[in-house]
């Protein structure tokens, strides 16, 4: 017979076992196929992110509407008014928008039939569930319109995103945040991953698909001894050993197609559950989580091929004879050098890359996945020998102690083999922490932002009422819940030495003198003075524009756009103060003037700040802070301080991150009580016997509990000399010094551990059940 038609035969026939063999090979089949159809549901997860993120991209694209032009295009019946009124509730980003069409044929943003009319909006399904709860009455009052429909799915990048489009007929278009638009949508091309984000991409993605593989791979030895006794009676009637061992891989083959099946089911489940689901507030759509057909389908051809590789691989060195396998004795001494090679082979793929940083292009990505996986294996290749190693040096104790030890020595491959998967999260988890931790001065900068002066910086958008829209703020603020401190308000605007296109500019400030003393360091003070503020960064013309006696303009017009360019003469008895930062770090010169010495002319545009103080005691005080500006005037917009901010892509990654390892973490606990509990299923029977003789049941717990705490001793050991070795790596490779967060390493050593002993205890009730002395009857 050929090969090809022996390994049909054969592979054939252990599924046949699999699934004809009795209520013994169904729960084996079944446990298998729960193990990996866990893993096979995250992989396909995994395998749909990117299109997932694909989409969201294009939906944001599509409907971006925010220009940032200064030159607005003509009115026509085609034109669209908007302006941008995003605001935040509860640390939520909300996105708003006021559109105010101009003719029948105005376009209309994705996911939208009809433009709402002054005083009425639209809303994202999750914002209109918020405004109808009972937290959401601080919101109802801000956006303060009749909800009149809902934005479809095409208007939103995700299901939970908060979305709001209210009507407008108010709105004057020049410049950001009032714009006016022909249509929707951007053709700028998104912006590349810098080398450092993109190696941080890189090892997230294989840091938190390892131990998925890992886990498929310990699923498809379930049941193994009594494997072996069927492959022994196998032998008994005529199979070689080779034919014996194929017949293993159709049963494990057995289990991973079938496993094929439930991880399908899963993931079709949770696919529809997806968009009821907010992690790190991240959403999607389930029609967003498509899985590309090519990694579906070598998903589809992997596990299988992995389940005969791995059935293969573990009976290499087991002899089966028609009386026993040769497993039960002392097996030979794990030998220690090709383990130290897989690691060895990672540091070895990633030292090229030491030192390149964000300077010398990108990295290797096949050099980088190739060296983090094989580091990563290491730990599975190197903990079996360790836990061998360990337990058969350790002696005597309590019963507990010993009857564990002994179980220890006699399947510690078994062991080791539980907690693999765990080893090799944390290895990896403590590898991106120090990474991130490492990198993140970099993607971390100081905003400048004085949050001792102020917490909140309410802004006026320029134009000819700002100075009476910020009084009115400043008095609203002074009366508002949580609020300990305002600030006078202060307005802005340009002068220049001519009346359009000046030569030489500055920036002019009007306020109080209380609010001049908050962007200038001011000798004296009274109504009716004027300072030359000198000293600001880059700021050149302030020095030779302002001189007593001299005519500037003020308002003057740019590029033909709108301006009053108002003659002003500087007064004889001009003063020179120096520039101060303002809370929010701005250093802005020019010329500050008190409100009696500025002139009374009506129409110019002006942009207005001011800033406050809140309680943090006080419950919603923010929230009162951002109500009292919108009922000031809809456009008046509230900025927080803050004295860092992380850019956009790292903090994306890093709430990627968190979700992919919550999803890993999760196949983590339930892979691991499944494993526990087909163990302790085997052991029925020994757990029987025990009781029967006299065995006391807390002795039991115990020496369970000690068969699963002392791999997952060393296995955590292992993996954070193996993560600190990685990470140590990957910092030199992004260029930035070696530093170790000892409080994080802790922390995530904690929650593995934490993880197996919650599967331990979920785990005692089925033991509990086992301990009694009829397990030991038998037909």
């Amino acid at each position: 017979m050929s090969g090809f038609r022996a390994w049909a035969r054969d592979l054939g026939l252990g599924v046949r076992f699999a699934v004809t063999g009795g209520r013994e090979a169904w729960v084996r089949t079944a446990l298998t196929a729960v193990g990996v159809g866990l893993g096979v549901a995250l992989l396909l997860v995994t395998t749909a992110v990117p299109s997932a993120l694909t989409a969201r991209e294009a939906r944001a694209d599509a409907r971006t509407d925010v220009t940032f032009s200064a030159t607005p295009p003509p009115r026509t019946d085609r034109t669209l008014v908007v302006a941008s009124v995003d605001t935040v509730f509860h640390d939520q980003d909300i996105r708003g928008r006021l559109y105010q069409p101009e003719g029948p044929n105005a376009p209309l943003p994705p996911g939208v039939s009809a433009y709402p009319k002054p005083g009425e909006v639209l809303v994202s399904p999750a914002l209109g569930e918020l405004l109808k709860s009972d937290d959401g009455r601080l919101l109802r009052e801000r956006i303060d319109a009749k909800v009149v429909g809902t934005i479809g799915d095409d208007g939103l990048i995700g299901s939970k995103e908060l979305v709001f489009y209210k009507g407008a007929d108010h709105l004057k278009p020049s410049a950001y945040p009032v714009e006016r638009i022909e249509k929707f949508g951007t053709d700028q091309p998104s912006e590349a991953l810098d080398p450092v984000l993109l190696l941080l991409t890189l090892v997230v993605f294989v840091v938190l698909l390892m131990p998925v593989g890992v886990f498929i791979a310990t699923a498809v030895r379930f049941g193994g001894e009594r494997r072996d006794r069927r492959l022994a009676a196998l032998r008994l009637v005529g199979a070689d050993a080779r034919m014996a061992r194929r017949v293993a891989a159709g049963e494990a083959l057995a289990g991973a197609l079938l496993g094929l099946v439930v991880g399908a089911g899963l993931f079709a489940v949770a696919r529809q559950l997806a968009g009821g689901v907010e992690l790190y507030r991240l959403s999607v759509f389930p029609q967003d989580l498509d899985p590309a057909p090519a990694l579906a389908l070598l998903v589809a051809v992997a596990v299988p091929a992995a389940a005969v590789g791995v059935t293969l691989f573990a009976l290499r060195s087991v002899v089966i004879e028609p009386l026993g396998v040769v497993r039960t004795a002392k097996p030979s001494r794990r030998r220690l050098w090709w383990r130290l090679v897989l690691p060895l082979a990672g540091l070895g793929l990633l030292a090229p890359m030491i030192g390149q940083g964000n300077d010398n292009g990108d990295f290797n990505q096949w050099m980088v996945t190739a060296g983090v996986v094989l580091l990563l294996v290491g730990v599975t290749a190197l903990l079996p020998w360790l836990v061998e190693f360990t337990v058969a040096r350790l002696g005597g104790g309590s019963v507990s102690w010993q009857l564990a030890v002994r179980r220890l020595q006699l399947s510690s491959g078994t062991a080791a083999r539980m907690v693999n998967g765990i080893a090799v999260a944390v290895a990896g988890a403590i590898a991106l922490q120090m990474l991130f931790s490492g990198v993140e001065s970099g993607y971390t900068r100081s905003t400048g932002q004085d949050v001792t002066r102020a917490h909140m910086s309410i802004s006026v958008p320029p134009s000819a009422e700002t100075a009476e829209l910020a009084a009115k703020a400043e008095r609203k603020l002074a009366t508002t819940k949580g609020v300990t401190e305002v600030t006078p308000p202060f307005t802005r605007l340009d002068a220049g030495d001519g009346r359009a296109d000046p030569d030489r500019s500055a920036a002019v400030t009007v306020g109080s003198c209380a609010a001049l003393r908050e962007v200038a360091h001011l000798p004296s003070c009274r109504d009716g003075d004027v300072f030359a503020s000198l000293g600001a960064p880059y700021d050149t013309d302030t020095e030779k524009l302002i001189r007593p006696g001299r005519t500037l303009y003020l308002d003057p017009r740019y590029n033909g756009g709108p301006g009053k360019a108002v003659p002003w003469k500087l007064p004889s008895d001009l003063k020179r103060a120096k520039v101060r930062e303002d809370p929010l770090g701005n250093m802005i010169g020019g010329v500050l003037i008190t409100p009696k010495a500025f002139p009374a002319v009506s129409g110019m545009e002006r942009h207005g700040e001011l800033f406050v103080k809140t309680d943090k005691s006080v419950p919603n005080a923010q929230e009162y802070v951002r109500n009292a500006a919108a009922q000031t005037g809809p456009l008046v917009s509230v900025f927080t301080l803050a004295a860092s901010k992380q850019t956009d892509r790292f903090a994306q990654l890093r709430t990627g991150l968190f979700a992919g390892a919550s999803c890993v973490l999760l196949l983590i606990g339930v892979s691991l009580l499944v494993s526990q509990l087909e163990q302790l299923r085997e052991r029925r029977k020994l757990l029987s016997a025990l009781i029967a003789f006299g065995t006391r049941r807390r002795t039991l717990s115990a020496s369970v509990f000690w068969q699963t705490a002392v791999p997952i001793a060393l296995g955590l050991l292992l993996s954070v000399v193996v993560g600190l070795a990685l990470g140590a790596v990957l910092l030199k490779m992004a260029g930035r010094a070696v530093t170790v967060d000892w409080a994080s390493v802790v922390a995530m050593t904690g929650v593995g551990a934490g993880v197996v002993l919650l599967v331990t205890l979920l785990s005692l009730p089925p033991l509990l059940r086992m301990m009694r002395p009829d397990g030991l009857r038998t037909e």
